[in-house]
């Protein structure tokens, strides 16, 4: 059972591409790149599909569509406040694919989850910090500003605001990885013991429920953290807003 186990877990190596690249060698594109691949395609041939007959007066699927659109920005803007709004549409794709990556399992077909591939979810949680730290430098009014920002609540907290650089991205990253991972585990353990019925009830809360919450938890996240470093720019924007 841990042989296999080992072997479910692998990432595998699909192909190689025979570029020798000093140190490296030659790229190897793992299972979990082919399928985030797929995943990227999916998505986009359904965007398209559902926006290609876009008219002034919609239809209901549409009008569905839209309501979505405005659920999405009313709920991040609650996080992130006004000026957030620049940054829904990155969050928005991540939570969709994200969302999408985790639940895989469900297609069968021997499909595993990317995010179980911590390169994976280390990628995400640096595209998120870096894009994190540029909205709080955007926020607070460039450089300058931006380092006054480790000094706030008070000078003292400034080497907790500096380590925090490093804490979010680990954190972000550790919690969707460990939590991805260990649904798989578990999922391959209840397939051994008890065979092919009961894992698929399992397979509801692992894959759908607990997927979800963690692609959830990952942009709810994301988005306090910017909407901490928007907080001058927000605040600017009210006094602008009553001033009229």
């Amino acid at each position: 059972m841990g042989e296999q186990l080992i072997h479910e877990l692998e990432n595998r190596t699909v192909f190689t591409i025979p570029i020798d690249i000093p140190i490296v060698g030659p790229i190897r594109i793992h299972e979990s790149v082919i399928v985030m691949w797929g995943l990227m395609a999916v998505i986009m041939i359904a965007v398209l599909l559902m926006t290609r007959k876009m008219s002034v007066v919609p239809t209901k699927p549409q009008a569905l569509l839209e309501m979505g659109v405005k659920f999405v920005y009313k709920f991040f803007e609650g996080n992130m406040g006004q000026a957030g709004r620049r940054y829904v549409p990155y969050l928005s794709t991540v939570l969709l694919f994200m969302g999408i990556s985790n639940m895989i399992g469900l297609v069968g077909f021997g499909i595993k989850p990317p995010t179980k591939d911590i390169n994976v979810t280390v990628a995400f949680a640096l595209l998120s910090i870096i894009l994190i730290e540029m909205a709080a430098y955007r926020g607070n009014g460039g450089f300058k500003g931006f380092l006054k920002s480790f000094l706030k609540p008070m000078p003292v907290m400034l080497p907790i605001n500096i380590m925090e650089i490093v804490i979010r991205p680990l954190s972000l990253c550790m919690r969707l990885f460990g939590n991805v991972l260990g649904a798989f585990v578990v999922m391959k353990l209840i397939e051994h013991v008890c065979g092919l019925i009961i894992p698929m009830v399992f397979s509801m809360y692992f894959d759908v429920f607990d997927g979800a919450i963690q692609a959830y938890v990952f942009v709810f996240l994301t988005s306090l953290f910017i909407g901490e470093g928007l907080e001058e720019e927000n605040h600017k924007l009210k006094h602008a807003a009553h001033s009229k």
